[in-house]
């Protein structure tokens, strides 16, 4: 790792900035674009005032050049540079030179022809305006359009607020965003450059405005009274509109070309969130903006006021190509005095609007906050590089032309401590979080025990695992802290309450939140057996109801005892461990390593071997020529997860006990293309009063998935697909004898004996009744079938089980 440069370098001539990141949907709708003489041509009402220019006098923030490679590891490098580079908010991270992904979004099907919305912004009273429900004060020279006023309703589903635009004001209505004109990716970059020829028109008509002349100019708007100066912004841009500036597929180990690297690569940002050693893949849902990254599409001023990211995550942003965006950053430490200082200086804004910096509508500038005793940090990112913010770290910034980028959360480890206090806050502020900290939390904690508990070779994931644990690991004490918090908590609740174990589907189908203050209940909930009809629940800060009696209740995810017993998990106690082994695998969402009930898998590299269309496979595939669909789909059926025991008449039949969530792993012909043998997951989910349900998924495409309500029919339904694209691809009908029927059973893994014994043994009182009356009366049929095979005259006399025979 080369050494970060402490001053921007000189020759650095470009600047970007990431716009606001907001997890609503926005469905703004606006108008094609339209020629020069339509109103979407643009207006400049203002004019450059270089005199006047108002660039801060503020300090550099730092500039990383990976070699090639400390670039393979994406979060390693992360957790590398963390020490040097979090005391400043933000860093630029600069690629090695043999990193350059091509940019799919400049093909012509997108480039031309798919339109994306844009948010009108007026750049000039981002910062300098009065409250809405003020009028503009007299004398104020300014030439003005109209501007959006907006409604800030409630954050639904984890999202924050968003601005809706309306027509009329209100008493209630609050300064925004409105929606502007669709363009394309082409038309936009005319519009953009139209813009900025108009405003920096020189007289002498030389040379393109410097970063540090548009930065001076911008500040200028910002701070000082000025005609009107209108921009758009594409901001917030979800995956469905432009789709993601990186390639997305899946690598095939036996092709080999420059496009692999980049889409398996962990600065590929459609990876990023869910690395191994990120905490993001412990949440199940695809988190539009937060999992899955949003693009932006920025012209000259369009803006990103100061804002954190949601829960406090760590993001990182792409600049694919343009102009240069400029960022401004405030570490961590110093989130507080931000938020005072930009109370102080805009009282009025604050007292109309008391969650202002929620709404990522105002701008404030650098100079002020550092005479306010608040360091801020200016980075300029250029096309090709990676603006990495950290926990709480209040950034904003600016475009400073026609550019486009793209961004995503990440949480290593270390974010846990900033993830609790997040929550804290949000409860404080009756606002809304966009996951489950605890859910993530206890993800984690589960993972750790499985590397604790794993055993054999040595692998660097569990070692990754390993070395967050003891008594001093990261997520010992999170598992401690948030455990502490509980017991505090539950024990001020009083002795009103009972104590009830939460059901494990509390949260499954649907967010629990508490209605007082938005607290997640995915570990605890208060309630009421009384109010509690509406599904209506607390969190153990807060009582719903004045209900005496014992109709109140507490649920509780894990007790008190169990939470401690898992800090001692953690912490390497043996006992404890095992104990929690039999539970990780439960709530445990990966599908290629597992161990529960004393088994552990050891983890397989995915391998995928080529087949034509008749089903002769290459010299390379471990399965003959002459292989029969039965001998190949069950050449080796791996156990992941062997799941619990749940008594009841759906979870077996005669032929096996169904465990919830078990989980295995097979080969079987590829359903998107059947020349490859591929692995599937076959698992078993509760579906509630309709019992298991089974489902099968191609491992290396989960939106390739068959469920159904028995394992036959699941894999029934692979294997037709599979017909049906063999048929497809030929354009006859090919003979596909081969694959006349399979045998759901056996691909789920349930013919093998190992998995028989395995399950058999969850179940020692034989509570599932069809199963072992059918095995009973088999293994006595069998004995009799021996028996009579092996008798003869000379035994017609004998004496069997003490009875004689003659």
């Amino acid at each position: 790792m080369e050494p970060f440069s402490a001053a921007q370098n000189k020759e650095d001539k470009d600047t970007s900035v990431e716009p606001p990141r907001r997890r609503c949907h926005r469905k703004n709708k606006g108008t094609n674009v339209e020629p020069p003489s339509s109103p979407y041509h643009p207006k400049v009402l203002a004019r450059w005032d270089p005199a006047n220019e108002k660039r801060p006098d503020i300090g550099e923030a730092p500039v990383f050049h990976p070699t090639s490679e400390e670039f393979e590891d994406t979060l390693a490098y992360i957790e590398k540079i963390r020490p040097l580079a979090e005391s400043f908010g933000i860093c630029r991270i600069v690629p090695p030179s043999n990193w350059s992904p091509p940019c799919r979004l400049k093909g012509d099907s997108i480039w031309k022809n798919k339109n994306f919305p844009t948010r009108v912004q007026f750049v000039d009273l981002l910062q300098n305006r009065g409250p809405v429900k003020k009028k503009t004060p007299k004398g104020r020279k300014r030439k003005r359009g109209k501007y959006s006023r907006t409604v800030a309703p409630k954050k639904r589903n984890g999202s924050v607020s968003k601005s809706v635009s309306t027509p009329k004001a209100t008493e209630e209505e609050n300064f925004g965003f409105e929606s502007g004109p669709e363009f394309t990716l082409e038309k936009f970059e005319k519009y953009a450059q139209d813009f900025k020829d108009s405003y920096f028109e020189r007289k002498d008509n030389v040379g393109d405005p410097s970063v540090e002349e548009i930065e001076g100019e911008y500040w200028r708007i910002i701070e000082k009274e000025t005609n009107e100066v209108k921009v758009l912004y594409g901001t917030d841009l979800e995956n469905p509109i432009l789709g993601s500036g990186f390639s997305k597929g899946v690598k095939i180990p036996t092709r080999r070309n420059d496009m692999d690297k980049y889409i398996s690569s962990g600065w590929n940002l459609n990876n990023l969130a869910r690395l191994q050693g990120s905490l993001l893949s412990f949440e199940d849902c695809e988190i539009s903006g937060v999992q899955v990254p949003w693009l932006y599409v920025g012209m000259c001023f369009s803006t990103f006021c100061w804002h954190v990211e949601d829960n406090h995550l760590y993001s990182l942003n792409y600049h694919h190509f343009g102009e240069p965006k400029v960022w401004y950053g405030v570490p961590g430490s110093h989130a507080t005095g931000l938020e005072k200082a930009m109370r102080k200086h805009l009282p009025d804004l604050f007292d109309e609007q008391p969650d202002l910096l929620h709404e990522l509508v105002t701008q404030f500038s650098p100079t002020i906050l550092k005479n306010e005793g608040v360091p801020v940090y200016r980075a300029v990112q250029n096309a090709g590089e990676y603006v990495l913010t950290f926990p709480r770290a209040y950034h904003s910034g600016f475009n400073c032309g026609f550019n486009c980028a793209e961004a995503v959360n990440v949480a290593p480890v270390d974010w846990l401590a900033h993830g609790q206090n997040a929550v804290e806050i949000y409860s404080q502020e009756t606002r809304k979080t966009s996951l489950s900290h605890d859910k993530i939390l206890l993800g984690a904690a589960f993972e750790a025990v499985k590397s604790l508990s794993a055993h054999g070779e040595d692998n660097t994931k569990r070692f990754s695992w390993k070395r967050f644990c003891g008594k001093d690991g990261i997520i010992t004490k999170a598992i401690e802290a948030r455990l502490r918090m509980e017991e505090k908590r539950i024990e001020a609740l009083g002795n009103g309450f009972s104590l009830v174990k939460m059901d494990k589907d509390f949260d499954s189908n649907c967010e629990r939140e508490c209605i007082s203050c938005f607290s997640d209940l995915h570990l605890s909930a208060t309630g009421c057996k009384n109010c509690s009809s509406l599904e209506e629940y607390g969190c153990t800060k807060h009582d719903i109801c004045s209900c005496e009696g014992k109709d109140r209740f507490i649920f509780l995810r894990y007790t008190i005892d169990e939470l401690s017993s898992l800090v001692r998990a953690l912490e390497g106690e043996s006992d404890d461990l095992k104990a929690w082994l039999s539970k990780v695998m439960e709530g445990c969402s990966e599908t290629q390593k597992g161990e529960s009930s004393g088994i552990i898998v050891k983890e397989k590299q995915v391998q995928e071997e080529c087949f034509d269309l008749n089903g002769e496979c290459n010299k390379s595939s471990e399965i003959c020529e002459d292989a029969s669909i039965m001998d190949l789909a069950a050449y080796h059926v791996e156990p992941i997860n062997l799941g619990f025991l749940v008594v009841g008449k759906l979870w077996c039949n005669k032929h096996a006990i169904f465990p919830k969530g078990f989980k295995s792993r097979v080969k079987f012909y590829n359903v998107q293309d059947p020349m490859r043998i591929s692995y599937y997951v076959s698992e078993i989910v509760d579906a509630g009063l309709l019992g298991p349900l089974f489902k099968v998924t191609l491992e290396e495409s989960q939106d390739e998935s068959f469920s159904y309500a028995s394992p036959q029919k699941c894999w029934e339904m692979v294997l037709l697909r599979v017909k049906e694209e063999i048929m497809r691809r030929s354009n006859q009908k090919q003979d596909v004898h081969m694959l006349e029927s399979i045998d759901g059973l056996k691909m789920f893994g349930f013919r093998s004996p190992f998995i028989v014994q395995a399950t058999e043994a969850l179940d020692p009182n034989h509570g599932q009744v069809e199963y072992w009356n059918h095995k009973n009366e088999k293994d006595s049929l069998e004995m009799k079938d021996c028996f009579m095979s092996n008798s003869s005259q000379s035994l017609s006399k004998a004496r069997l089980f003490g009875v004689d025979l003659n």
